[in-house]
């Protein structure tokens, strides 16, 4: 079954319903519109067990990252750019723009390939072949109406999205679930 993870979150009343719903939860803690500081945690406390959290960072420095492990009770951190030299206190998914693909650094136990410019609600050129050498997330423009084709074409371990689970910038609860049932049909 290929797992969810919905990121950018801010909103309590989203968390809630990506518990509900999701295999992953990020919180974005590089400058982004969707950015958190570590004040996350207070979001952190109504997440089970059941669900990963994980810390999004553009070349974070080593003590950023275990800052943030440390106060949110990260269980993963994905990382955009450079990685910190030293060993992460936990598991890395190593975020690359689909351009980029063949620069996967062998300490990392993820990879997820992005759109040329992550965020940007774009998808990356579908025709593209990507070959991983560890669990695959998918992120770049996913919605519900293009996330079962996505999955038909990858096989990702994963799929990402932020914008296409968006109304006005805002993180919508109906399209969350519209999002999630597309996955599960298409695992159907």
């Amino acid at each position: 079954m290929t797992r969810i993870k919905f990121c950018g979150l801010r909103e309590g009343e989203h968390v809630e319903a990506a518990v509900r719903l999701a295999d992953y939860i990020g919180f974005v803690f590089a400058k982004s519109k969707r950015q958190v500081t570590l004040e996350a945690a207070r979001l952190r406390r109504d997440i089970p067990s059941t669900v990963q959290v994980v810390g999004v960072f553009v070349s974070p420095t080593n003590q950023q990252v275990v800052d943030a492990v440390e106060q949110v009770a990260l269980d993963l951190v994905q990382i955009h750019g450079i990685i910190p030299d030293g060993k992460l206190p936990v598991p890395v998914i190593q975020a690359i723009p689909v351009t980029d693909i063949t620069e996967v650094e062998q300490q990392t136990e993820y990879v997820l390939v992005d759109a040329p410019v992550a965020g940007s609600g774009e998808t990356f050129d579908w025709s593209r072949d990507i070959q991983a050498d560890r669990p695959l997330f998918i992120a770049g423009g996913l919605t519900a109406e293009n996330v079962g084709e996505a999955i038909k074409r990858y096989h990702p371990f994963a799929v990402d999205v932020s914008s296409g689970i968006e109304t006005d910038g805002q993180k919508d609860s109906i399209k969350m679930q519209a999002f999630a049932d597309a996955v599960k049909e298409r695992e159907a």
